[in-house]
């Protein structure tokens, strides 16, 4: 992937990954800590890290792209490294949510009425919750890194501190 309408690809992508990436992570935490928001979320908690994880390689690929169309730049360099650690994070991010929807999907079909709601043995999701959380946090701040480096790559020396008279 190249351009969309002249805009090279990366620009218009990177917006997907910098919203569902900490979108996902969110309602991991949420549903990994409360069954009831994991029932609530529903088949919604995997889907939405699906699409955050299938994002990360088409924007990293265009940004490779883009990368090859400008200057060469020690900033330019550093964001492209740190973009390159983003796929595992969104890949632990998708499959923890898919085992917390899976474990309260498959609960909430065996459980009783009228039983407290509990998708899964409590160590079970003591670990689980732990990972998520953790997981949601690495993916945020690995989020919150790349994109800092990218607009210092991008805006490092386009404007003016002062603003122009017209």
């Amino acid at each position: 992937m190249s351009t969309v309408n002249g805009l090279p690809a990366h620009v218009l992508l990177v917006h997907i990954v910098v919203v569902l990436v900490p979108l996902a992570a969110l309602a991991l935490v949420a549903a990994a800590l409360w069954p009831r928001a994991a029932r609530r979320l529903g088949v919604l908690l995997p889907g939405i890290a699906l699409v955050a994880l299938v994002s990360v390689p088409l924007t990293t690929q265009a940004g490779e792209w883009l990368e090859r169309h400008v200057t060469e730049d020690t900033l330019v360099r550093r964001h492209t490294e740190l973009g390159d650690g983003l796929l595992p994070w969104a890949l632990g991010l998708f499959v923890l949510a898919t085992v917390v929807w899976w474990a309260t999907r498959r609960t909430g079909q065996e459980q009783a009425p009228g039983k407290g709601a509990r998708w899964s043995a409590l160590p079970v999701r003591i670990v689980v919750g732990v990972l998520s959380v953790a997981v949601a946090a690495g993916a945020v701040v690995d989020v919150y890194r790349i994109g800092d480096s990218g607009a210092k790559a991008a805006w490092h020396d386009a404007y003016q501190k002062t603003a122009q008279g017209n």
